[in-house]
């Protein structure tokens, strides 16, 4: 094909046919233009074609991730509330010093309340891994991809509330560690699983006077607004961007 528009281009050349040949070479180079445009779409398609395929697969990866995410926030929010619930039950024994619990009641109320800690672990890695690499950009939904970005943010702010609410949690369970009162008792009348019963010996130690220390119910209500707190300013909130983001990517992947 190269040899036979030489030929014409030299052909008119020779017959020195100018315009002809001018007309020609525009005409050829149009030709070229257009040649390497079709060149440059063809390849931006398959680029496209491409990115289209790895976004999706990070929006699979991403929808799994979160709905663990959710998942995990969901037992946190359950376990948090049986903590603050068990804080608010104490806190009216407190206040009413004429119907004191019994031993085993109290007990059970403290086991409830404190025996679990509270951190929301997510799951991140994908989206670390994303966020590391640059490859968040591949992400065509400006709103999800500004959920995800925000998503790293929050997490932070969900850890420094949590940090506070296990220093709180702590301050109840130092009350414990002196001669006065008994973590043993606890246990023992909170009806823990026989291989940590098979640990702990009855003792008669009563923790009862706690309900009427000013330092305990200080430590106690502390400890419930901040369990308050986590949930109405953070998991709830933390709650609704999960749903958020979940339902964009569920747009993304039927698209």
């Amino acid at each position: 094909m190269l040899k036979f528009f030489r030929k014409i281009r030299q052909q008119l050349v020779r017959e020195k046919k100018i315009r002809n040949y001018l007309i020609y070479a525009i005409g050829e180079i149009i030709l070229v233009v257009i040649g390497i445009l079709i060149a440059l779409a063809i390849n931006n398609a398959q680029q496209k074609r491409v990115l289209a395929q790895k976004e999706q697969i990070y929006l699979k990866g991403l929808y799994s991730e979160f709905e663990t995410s959710r998942e995990k926030l969901q037992e946190l929010i359950t376990v948090n509330e049986q903590n603050y619930e068990g804080a608010k039950r104490l806190l009216e024994f407190t206040a009413n010093q004429d119907l004191l619990p019994s031993e085993a009641q109290f007990s059970k109320l403290l086991y409830q309340s404190f025996n679990f800690d509270i951190a929301f672990n997510p799951n991140n890695s994908l989206l670390n891994e994303m966020i590391s690499s640059g490859s968040l950009k591949d992400i065509s939904n400006t709103a999800l991809r500004i959920q995800l970005t925000n998503w790293v943010a929050t997490l932070d702010d969900i850890t420094r509330q949590e940090e506070d609410l296990g220093n709180q949690r702590q301050k109840v369970l130092d009350m414990f560690r002196n001669d006065d009162y008994s973590i043993r008792t606890i246990y023992e009348y909170a009806n823990v699983d026989q291989q940590k019963r098979s640990l702990i010996e009855a003792n008669n130690l009563s923790n009862l006077n706690l309900l009427r220390s000013v330092a305990f119910e200080n430590n106690m209500f502390m400890f419930y607004l901040t369990s308050l707190s986590t949930e109405a300013s953070h998991y709830d909130p933390l709650m609704k961007n999960l749903d958020t983001i979940l339902e964009l990517i569920e747009i993304e992947l039927k698209e």
